[in-house]
């Protein structure tokens, strides 16, 4: 899953694409390397970021989404959103999946809203919102806690008849770097869970903080931990670097 940023203050300066000639180029890039899907954010969810309004939100997301679905009709796109009005307005301009790091926490209609659009869901676990969830990371039992929490959402979403769920740790949100790190080495734990595991590391600061660098010298860190991830029985991996990750999952494969 490649993603195209369409925020001013994502993380990672390398992934915020602006103009729609620039989207168009990364999109036609990461298909061209191998993407299976295409992951549009227009809300940063790095911690601390700024509050936009769902107006601002649907601006930045629907006219990339609408662009890439005109130029490369067979791309699947997912809209990176915990607003259903959004999700909405995304799926009515070409998206095909929702992603969701909330897991419907943050808006109470997002989960009805995916019932009635038919889409698939990844589901993410956090804690708060990207405002807060630097300072909610103390946790008894965290992978307890996680199985409590997918269970719950899974079981609402059984309830309203989504049955393509994917679920994805959450790695950095409300958790610590040294939380992450254990989540990884323990991924094979959500195996019980029966859905599909998706597996966003790419650039983030457990790497580059672990290793002294910057988000855009964590490539190779990057590479590194996507490779544990798919020992580790990771599905999809939600990455900036497409080529690279590719070829890690291909490499992988020959283990099998």
């Amino acid at each position: 899953m490649g993603i195209i940023n369409v925020t001013p203050d994502s993380f990672f300066s390398g992934s915020r694409k602006a103009g729609t000639d620039d989207i168009l180029e990364t999109a036609e890039m990461m298909l061209r390397e191998g993407a299976t899907f295409l992951d549009i954010g227009g809300y940063s969810s790095r911690p601390g970021a700024e509050n936009i309004s769902i107006e601002d939100e649907i601006t930045r997301v629907v006219h990339p989404i609408e662009a890439i679905t005109k130029r490369f009709p067979e791309a699947i796109i997912s809209v990176d959103t915990f607003r259903s009005e959004v999700a909405k307005r995304a799926v009515d301009s070409g998206a095909a999946i929702i992603n969701d790091i909330s897991a419907g926490h943050l808006d109470e209609n997002m989960l009805e809203s995916v019932a009635e659009m038919n889409v698939p869901y990844i589901t993410m676990h956090m804690r708060g919102t990207p405002q807060t969830m630097k300072s909610l990371t103390d946790y008894q039992d965290i992978l307890l806690e996680m199985t409590n929490y997918f269970s719950t959402v899974l079981d609402r979403c059984n309830q309203l008849g989504i049955k393509d769920v994917i679920i994805d740790p959450g790695f950095g949100f409300a958790k610590t770097a040294e939380q992450s790190f254990d989540l990884l080495n323990r991924l094979d734990h959500f195996h019980h869970l029966n859905r599909p595991l998706l597996v966003g590391v790419s650039r983030k600061s457990m790497i580059y903080r672990t290793l002294n660098l910057t988000a855009e010298e964590a490539l190779n860190g990057t590479s590194v931990l996507n490779t544990v991830a798919l020992l580790k029985g990771a599905t999809i991996l939600r990455v900036h670097d497409v080529k690279e990750a590719v070829e890690a999952v291909k490499l992988v494969n020959q283990l099998n």
